[in-house]
């Protein structure tokens, strides 16, 4: 053929990212952005008041729905920045519940021949419209709960306290964002104490922590099939059921050991001691708001608080933790293994075993992420073993408890909580994306031995 001399086009290579890369870069520029803007002058009242670190670890916090602090909120930052950081925790927690929410989407999408007859799922990938309709339920779902909450704290703020209207309306909606998100910033510098025996502010802020920590996927089947229990898939079975067992649990718990303790619920009437109980048991799994002093607490109500801190709330939703699905999954295969039975079973159902390798994985890297984290805040600290395990895990389940240490830290140490924050956010996400999304048959099996166990 002749040579017309003309220039084959080029063929660009777009780049592609995974969807644990798209996650993390996504979360990534959410921090940055929030830094930049509470490193600016508006920001903050006074001009040297907040240093760069200062700014990035509350970035951290916020868009990871923490509640770790550095400073005080209520007086280091201006309305300017209190609105920042509110915006950052409404953009941190959406966005969590949606990709958590896509993961889950993508999951079904997945399933066997004879799984999708059953659920009526077809077998096609997830969509864009897919995706609208999800972010669109979850946007109606949070401000619908936020804007419940926010008109009773708000009015409560306003009849009860004699706030001024615009305090009483920020005030609620700054808790209402907080407290759905699981965030645990707070626009007093006290956080929740000056409240903590009104079960009018605490108890819908523990609801809204609630709600938010069950995630979109059990809030949606708990609307649409509520009368129909029967028809609730294992995941809502296991969150309700874990959610209110720990709630119980951790009530007792903390009521039990400080029942007695002046510093703390001692000196409040039984119902008092009892709410404040509850309301702390709430907040470990993991909003992270206060009402009485956590660094008056004994060491053993840390010891307890650290284990639900660790487990969290549900899956696509704004808790933190391991979740209580993984570690229900862990309970039910040790429970399976003392019986001597062969299959998990759960609420009825078979448990894949592929989700016994997913829940061991979680379980195992989140609680090295803990120690290696907590070894490292001993060698740039002089405090003690359990105050340093309590801030570890609190960061790492992005509760934001914290028994007052955070900060007076070392830059170090801060950067240590600020990694935790972001691993704890994160980690679990992206690696159960992994998990999930990127499945690979091997063509062989290796011979089948078993080494000698206990």
């Amino acid at each position: 053929m002749p040579n017309t001399g003309a220039i084959a086009p080029r063929r660009t290579r777009r780049l592609r990212l995974s969807p644990p890369q798209a996650v993390v870069l996504g979360f990534l520029g959410a921090i940055l952005a929030a830094t930049g803007l509470l490193a600016l002058p508006f920001s903050h009242p006074r001009d040297d008041s907040i240093t760069i670190l200062d700014a990035a670890f509350t970035a951290v916090s916020a868009v990871s729905v923490t509640g770790h602090v550095v400073v005080d909120t209520a007086t280091a930052w201006s309305l300017t920045g209190q609105v920042i950081i509110v915006v950052f925790i409404q953009l941190g927690g959406l966005g969590i519940m949606l990709v958590a929410s896509l993961i889950g989407l993508a999951l079904a999408r997945r399933l066997s021949l004879r799984g999708r007859a059953l659920t009526g799922t077809e077998n096609r990938a997830v969509t864009a419209d897919d995706a609208a309709r999800l972010a669109k339920g979850i946007l109606a779902t949070s401000l619908l709960i936020e804007a419940s909450v926010a008109i009773i704290v708000g009015l409560r703020l306003a009849l009860h306290y004699g706030e001024g209207a615009a305090d009483a309306v920020w005030h609620g909606v700054f808790l209402a964002v907080s407290s759905f998100n699981n965030a645990g910033f707070a626009p007093y510098s006290d956080n929740m104490v000056g409240f903590a025996t009104d079960p009018v502010i605490v108890l819908p802020m523990a609801v809204a922590t609630v709600l938010g920590g069950l995630g979109f996927p059990v809030l949606r089947q708990l609307r649409k099939e509520f009368r129909r229990p029967l028809h609730w898939t294992m995941n809502t079975n296991i969150v309700l059921a874990m959610s209110g067992l720990l709630l119980v649990i951790g009530t007792a718990y903390i009521a039990v050991l400080e029942w007695s303790n002046p510093a703390t619920i001692g000196g409040m009437s039984p119902a008092e001691r009892v709410l404040v109980a509850f309301f702390h048991s709430v907040q470990a799994r993991t909003a992270g708001f206060n009402s009485v002093d956590v660094g008056e607490m004994t060491s053993e109500t840390w010891l307890g608080i650290d284990v639900l801190m660790f487990i969290g709330g549900g899956p696509a939703g704004t808790a933190g933790g391991i979740k209580v699905t993984t570690f229900a999954v862990l309970l039910f295969i040790i429970l399976t293994e003392l019986r001597g039975q062969g299959a998990v079973n759960i609420f009825g159902k078979r448990l894949s075993r592929a989700v016994h390798r997913e829940a061991i994985t979680i379980a195992l890297l989140s609680l090295a992420a803990v120690m290696a984290a907590t070894v490292i805040l001993m060698l740039v600290t002089d405090l003690e073993l359990d105050v340093l395990l309590f801030e570890a895990i609190s960061a790492f389940g992005t509760v934001g408890l914290s028994t007052g240490i955070t900060a007076d830290l070392p830059a170090a140490g801060q950067i240590v909580l600020m990694v935790l924050m972001f691993l704890g956010r994160l980690g679990p996400l992206t690696l159960g994306t992994a998990l999930v999304l990127r499945q690979r048959q091997l063509l062989y099996e290796l011979p089948k031995e078993r080494p000698v166990i206990g």
